[in-house]
């Protein structure tokens, strides 16, 4: 009896196709892996030899030929020429698409060092000028109120201002972030004929200067509705300053959500709020503690706004809605500026630098804190709850 063989037997040439098959264990042995951010002797010497090359080149250039001078400009042209040099090295040795590769890692590598560079420097100088005030206790415990420019370092201190910078800072918050939300999920999930108008003043404000702030708040609550300078009248410019930051940044961070989240939501029945409250926001949770971190960032180290309606006053104020309020940056400000008086002065107003760098990773740190889990990750309370819920059941 004939029958039929739907899988015909193998032949000889087929044997090799399938052992080459992309699917074998095989091909898989036998692949090469290519690791492209691999370093080796070849790409490291290339680049040593371009760094050096470059400096001689340029010094000889810059200091005997050309009628330059001037640090800045001279480590200016060395990157450059440094980055050509790299080029035309590494062009002897691979391919032009490997090339480009290598020359954009070296060009973000060495800008993203050099931005780290920045900051640490700036930092450390400001560590090293204040350490001497820092290291003293009054000046985390006392306030100004019974200290004269000539006192020692040992009277008088920042406390006040901290409190001020704290207390202004947390306000500002508190008006801005609502409002810049609320701003942000009109332009993301709502939209219409407003959207374009609203965006268009979101941006312009975000370009707005900082002292503008400070004089609307100045004109209209301080002039025209008899609003005392105080620290909720810096709070208030502050928000004005912090509420484009918190909607711009906020509404990328929305629009990054999977639309398939909020059809899911719409199939099991929920309305358009219910799904922005409990499928979108918390979704979006991480970005937007990053857009409120971006906007205490800009709110916290203001000086400008904070000056024209806070007033200055040595004294402690804990009622932000009455009296003058200082703030760390107005502080600063205040001592830096009369550093011919006495060299205690700028020694304090560096120590209040170093004050508001702690103050600023404190309240980062927080808000990382708060808002910083990776999407779709549970909290500890929401935790508890399941397991409330699965013990039950």
């Amino acid at each position: 009896m004939l029958t039929h063989d739907p899988q015909p037997s193998a032949t000889a040439e087929d044997v090799p196709r399938k052992i080459a098959s992309p699917d074998s264990a095989a091909y898989l042995a036998t692949e090469a892996k290519v690791h492209i951010s691999q370093v080796t002797p070849e790409g490291a010497a290339t680049l040593a030899g371009s760094a050096f090359g470059a400096l001689g080149l340029v010094w000889v250039l810059y200091e005997r030929v050309l009628p330059f001078s001037g640090v800045l400009g001279f480590w200016l042209m060395w990157y450059a020429v440094f980055l050509l040099m790299y080029a035309a090295m590494a062009r002897m040795q691979w391919d032009a698409r490997e090339v480009s590769h290598k020359v954009a890692l070296v060009a973000f590598t060495t800008g993203g060092v050099l931005a780290v560079t920045i900051v640490l420097g700036q930092v450390l100088f400001v560590v090293a000028r204040g350490l001497q005030d820092a290291l003293h206790v009054a000046m985390w415990t006392q306030s100004m109120a019974f200290a004269s420019p000539l006192s020692p370092l040992s009277v008088g201190g920042v406390l006040h201002a901290i409190v001020g910078t704290l207390e202004q800072i947390g306000l500002g918050t508190l008006f801005s972030v609502p409002l810049g939300l609320l701003a942000a999920t009109f332009l993301a999930e709502v939209g219409g004929k407003l959207a374009r108008p609203t965006r268009t003043i979101v941006e312009a404000m975000t370009a707005l200067p900082d002292v503008i702030a400070g004089l609307f708040v100045y004109a209209l609550f301080i002039l025209t509705l008899g609003m005392q300078k105080s620290g909720l009248a810096a709070s208030l410019a502050l928000a004005i300053t912090m509420m484009p930051i918190v909607a711009r940044a906020s509404e990328v961070v929305i629009r990054l959500v999977p639309g398939t989240l909020r059809e899911a939501s719409y199939a099991l029945g929920s309305s358009q709020w219910r799904t922005v409250l409990n499928v979108v926001l918390p979704t979006a949770r991480a970005g937007l503690a990053t857009a409120v971190v971006l906007a205490m960032a800009r709110g916290i180290g203001e000086t400008a706004p904070v000056l024209v309606v806070s007033g200055v006053t040595k004294e402690f104020n804990f009622n932000p809605l009455s009296g003058p309020q200082v703030s760390l940056p107005l502080y600063i400000w205040e001592y830096a500026h009369i550093e011919a008086v006495n060299a205690t002065i700028v020694t304090r107003a560096f120590g209040g630098a170093v004050a508001l760098i702690v103050v600023v990773l404190l309240l980062f740190a927080l808000a990382r804190r708060l808002g910083g889990a990776a999407p779709g990750e549970l909290t500890r309370r929401q935790r508890r709850r399941l397991a409330r819920h699965g013990a039950r059941a």
